[in-house]
């Protein structure tokens, strides 16, 4: 596809657009929600047991320690700059085997995230990596859905309010054309064309074989050009049960997104055959609005309704003695989040 193209594409379909042109139209009814809570940041008491309530440099290593360990892969958080034969010895304790996940421990939108394959990977990636990290156990199934869940504070029971399938990037060969080629045939795949020359490098000369699928980015991401599917009529009494089980062991937790890897729907309603791979708090976005069926009115509705919903809990939060963060922290937090993020884009 051209220049132009790609430019009209993106200019047309809202789901690539930049967070300011989605978001900030938004703000008056953020300043409303404020004036409501009587803080600009309300969402701090959200999750009292999440750093910031779980909007943003908050550690994973600690949420991970929130939820029951049956539910979550094999993970250890390894510390900057900690010697290679020690980060060795450390996954061989912890019986984690090549290949493996690796990602910030405080991190945002899969940046520095990848599939570790031996340990000439891991030492480039322990080379480049600005911040603490995680080395995770690989999950064998592969499939992804986001499942956003929220709870008044008091009730015995949440709800989910939105599920999203998750589409990893991937093209599909002919037997004629080049992964390259394939690539830039789809604008989805096309917009991630730098970073896959960066990976792969002469590989995308390749040529697949036809109807051979290869995965080009194996995070459902979206701004690692996962496509997004709206699952929500999917909701289930039995996946409601299993998500409340899960969430209300979680000390103090009422609201964000549950990230799973699972096998198939029908057994991870019954509470089989998943593992949560990572919960957003009060920063996780209900991504089911990124179907690219949708419109950017409805995906302004659902913000709406999940903001409300962040709003309520968080002034009932306050109301039980959890404070709200300070404009003055609140300000540092997000130029920290906006630092580390610029940093994560190198990785």
């Amino acid at each position: 596809m051209s220049t132009i193209g790609l430019k009209w594409h993106k200019l047309t379909h809202w789901e690539y657009w930049p967070f300011w042109a989605i978001y900030y139209p938004l703000f008056p009814f953020w300043i409303f929600l404020s004036i409501k809570a009587r803080s600009f940041f309300f969402f701090n008491a959200a999750n009292p047991t999440m750093e910031n309530g779980g909007m943003a440099m908050e550690s994973k290593n600690d949420i991970y320690k929130l939820i029951p360990n049956e539910y979550i892969p094999r993970t250890i958080l390894i510390e900057r700059e900690t010697a290679i034969e020690v980060v060795e010895k450390q996954i061989v304790a912890s019986k984690i085997d090549f290949p493996f996940i690796a990602k910030p421990d405080i991190g945002m939108k899969a940046f520095g995230v990848d599939k570790i394959h031996n340990l000439e990977e891991l030492q480039l990636y322990v080379d480049r990596t600005p911040s603490d990290f995680l080395i995770q156990e690989l999950i064998p199934y592969s499939k992804e859905v986001g499942i956003f869940y929220v709870r008044i504070p008091g009730e015995k029971n949440g709800k989910i309010t939105g599920i999203v399938a998750k589409e990893f990037l991937s093209v599909i060969g002919d037997g004629e054309k080049s992964i390259l080629e394939l690539i830039k045939n789809n604008p989805r795949s096309h917009f991630q064309l730098s970073a896959l020359t960066k990976k792969f490098g002469s590989k995308l000369d390749e040529v697949l074989k036809e109807g051979e699928e290869f995965i080009l980015v194996p995070y459902g991401s979206h701004t690692r050009g996962a496509k997004f599917i709206d699952k929500s009529d999917e909701i289930n009494p039995n996946l409601e049960k299993i998500v409340n089980t899960i969430c209300t062991r979680m000390p103090e937790f009422y609201y964000g997104r549950l990230d799973v890897l699972y096998d198939n729907f029908p057994d991870l309603s019954l509470g089989q055959k998943f593992k949560i791979i990572e919960i957003n708090g009060a920063g996780g976005e209900a991504t089911h609005v990124y179907d690219p069926k949708h419109s950017l009115f409805f995906a302004w509705k659902e913000i709406f309704r999940h903001w409300n919903y962040l709003c309520k809990i968080s002034i009932i939060n306050h109301k039980r003695g959890y404070p709200y963060l300070s404009f003055k922290d609140g300000r540092a937090m997000l130029k920290e989040n906006s630092l580390l993020e610029e940093q994560l884009k190198l990785v």
